[in-house]
């Protein structure tokens, strides 16, 4: 039962009480066991239509006049209604005009495209959601192509490296070396407790850019941006997360602008120690089904950390597992460009760190659930190339551990157009992290080799993509499929328009951890992400072939991640590892019920 005292309906003596006690328990009592995905909707933001009958913010807290519009979830701008703003004490705090969403929406799109500088309109997106949640998702979900470069890759990554700068108000919790032994304490400060999703960053290897501390943080909260608009997960059931235990970056350590621990990255025990404290303190808190989403974590860290909290939390490394199966999902559309089978191809990488071997792991276990064949034996269709050369059998004993499946009988080779050459593959993925690394040589070898050579230059941001979109379709003469991490820019080379793909992690992990949620999953395996890769290759259409993408368009997006929740959810009830109970029997349609609009809700 909720207490009166913290949840009491405080309303003006001009205004009446609209909803007796007990009406207004039993409205909240449904709003909590109605909850997509079986988790309370504390402020009714899965069934947040215009006709419906709203009960005040009142009755959560006693909001009005300014401290209202200071409240980003309730704040409406001129949206306020003639009544709302007699009923708030609004009358003259707004200008007199009453403008619906849709006219702010325009307003605020014209005002975004003046800027020509994308941190710009980066930073004003982030002020929009400083002041008003709705209006920031409904213009996010509406113009999502438009925006996603702005929000996320690749201007999230010159935000985190500016972000002492640019800070203005926590957007997340930072847990440092300085909370060690009351992280509990300090998860409690935040001021949501029904937390579904958690994005978590140490911010030590942040995209491309490398060791960025405490200013990794941009990353968890465009991560969870994403989360809302794109997987329709509730803002407040999302929180960002910086794991602080310093920075080995010289020049943060040396700016008297950078807001985090200046000090050298702890590591050992000391790192360890604190880690697991925060994951034991995050289950405590929040329970066995809050999904925690490890983001740019190093190499020596983010394989350990997945390997050993995998059996006991919800765990998901999204530079792992998220790009993965993202990348998986392009290479299953792509079949219907270049023929055959994923097992009749053969796939070269340029990078063997945290993305590349995710990806080369997910498609072994692709081409076995295909083939049936064992693992060990699929994967001998992947070879990797890292900064020592072609990962062969001979380098076994200086291998990384995470390296040496890969480590395959072969003659050492030392440049990558020599693999390319020994090799013979049909598929280039770059996940070097090394901007200009396929060259023309390169390309030109691939194009030779391949009718429709496959290439997907991955890196993020665009500085650091291993080649761009025109140099593909230049070098290959127009022969290339070509996808990349980073958004190009449609590419015309002899009379034809080639619209280059990108593959996006945003396409998966929204969708995922919706699946997630709403089938209560206690586990992530590895079928579910199989299942998502699936699902997304599903959504390609023949339109979209047409132009040469593996990769759906963005702006049905939510669309695509109701489906991969869908094929997730499916996954984990067959697997045994889903809660909630019964299965729904159309789990799309659940999917979709389940997310959250950001429309606006009338007030009394």
């Amino acid at each position: 039962m909720i207490s009166l005292n913290r949840y009491s309906v405080l309303e003006p003596t001009t205004t009446r009480v609209v909803l007796g006690v007990r009406k207004l328990l039993a409205v909240m009592s449904s709003t909590f066991m109605n909850g997509g995905g079986g988790v309370r909707d504390l402020y009714g933001e899965d069934r947040a239509t215009e006709d419906q009958l709203i009960i005040t913010p009142w009755s959560f807290s006693v909001s009005s006049g300014c401290t209202l519009l200071r409240d980003p979830r309730y704040n409406k701008g001129l949206a306020f209604t003639e009544r709302e703003r007699d009923a708030h004490y609004l009358r003259g705090l707004l200008p007199p005009a009453v403008f619906n969403q849709e006219l702010q929406e325009k307003r605020l799109m014209h005002n975004l495209r003046q800027y020509e500088v994308p941190l710009h309109r980066y930073m004003a997106m982030m002020d929009l959601q400083e002041r008003n949640e709705r209006l920031f998702y409904k213009i996010l979900i509406d113009n999502v192509e438009e925006l996603l470069p702005v929000v996320y890759t690749p201007t999230v990554g010159e935000a985190c490296q500016k972000y002492g700068s640019i800070f203005r108000r926590p957007q997340g919790l930072y847990i440092s070396l300085k909370e060690k032994g009351k992280v509990l304490e300090v998860l409690k400060n935040w001021p949501e407790k029904n937390i579904q999703v958690i994005v978590v960053t140490d911010g030590e290897r942040i995209l491309g850019l490398g060791d960025l501390g405490c200013q990794g943080m941009g990353i968890p909260v465009g991560k969870l941006s994403l989360y809302t608009a794109l997987g329709g997960v509730r803002p407040s059931s999302c929180l960002p997360i910086t794991i602080d235990v310093g920075t080995n970056n010289e020049k943060l350590l040396n700016d008297e602008f950078y807001i985090g621990l200046r000090q050298k990255r702890a590591t050992g025990k000391e790192y360890a120690e604190l880690l697991d404290e925060f994951m034991r303190a995050v289950k405590q808190n929040y329970g066995e089904k809050v999904l925690i989403q490890f983001e740019d974590f190093a190499n020596h860290n983010a394989f350990d950390l997945l390997a050993k909290y995998s059996s006991s939390h919800l765990v998901f490394n999204d530079d792992i597992q998220g790009t993965a199966s993202v990348v998986l999902a392009g290479l299953l559309a792509s079949l219907k460009l270049v023929r055959g089978t994923l097992a009749d191809h053969t796939f070269l990488f340029l990078g063997a760190g945290e993305a590349g071997t995710g990806i080369a792991e997910l498609i072994a276990l692709e081409i076995s659930k295909q083939t049936k064949a064992p693992v060990e034996e699929t994967r001998q269709k992947i070879w990797l190339v890292d900064s020592k050369g072609l990962i062969v059998s001979s380098r076994l004993g200086s291998l990384q551990h995470f390296k040496k499946p890969w480590a395959h009988e072969h003659e050492p080779v030392k440049e990558l157009v020599d693999a390319i050459k020994a090799i013979k593959p049909t598929v280039l993925i770059g996940s070097s992290g090394v901007g200009k690394t396929f060259t023309k040589e390169v390309i030109e070898a691939m194009a030779s080799l391949n009718k429709k050579p496959l290439i997907l230059a991955l890196s993020n941001p665009t500085s650091q993509s291993e080649c761009t979109a025109e140099e593909a379709y230049t070098w290959s003469k127009g022969q290339a499929i070509f996808a990349s991490g980073s958004p190009f820019d449609p590419v015309e080379y002899e009379g034809k328009v080639f619209v280059p793909g990108q593959a996006n992690n945003a396409y998966i992990f929204p969708g995922f951890g919706l699946g997630l949620i709403i089938s209560g999953a206690i586990r992530v395996r590895d079928e579910m992400l199989l299942a998502a890769s699936e699902a997304l290759a599903a959504r390609v259409s023949q339109e979209n072939y047409d132009k040469g993408l593996i990769y759906p368009p963005f702006s049905n997006i939510r669309q695509i991640s109701a489906h991969i929740a869908a094929n997730v959810a499916a996954k984990a009830y067959e697997l045994g590892l889903a809660s909630h109970l019964p299965r729904p029997k159309d789990l799309v349609k659940y999917a979709e019920s389940c997310m959250y609009s950001p429309g606006y809700r009338n007030y009394r």
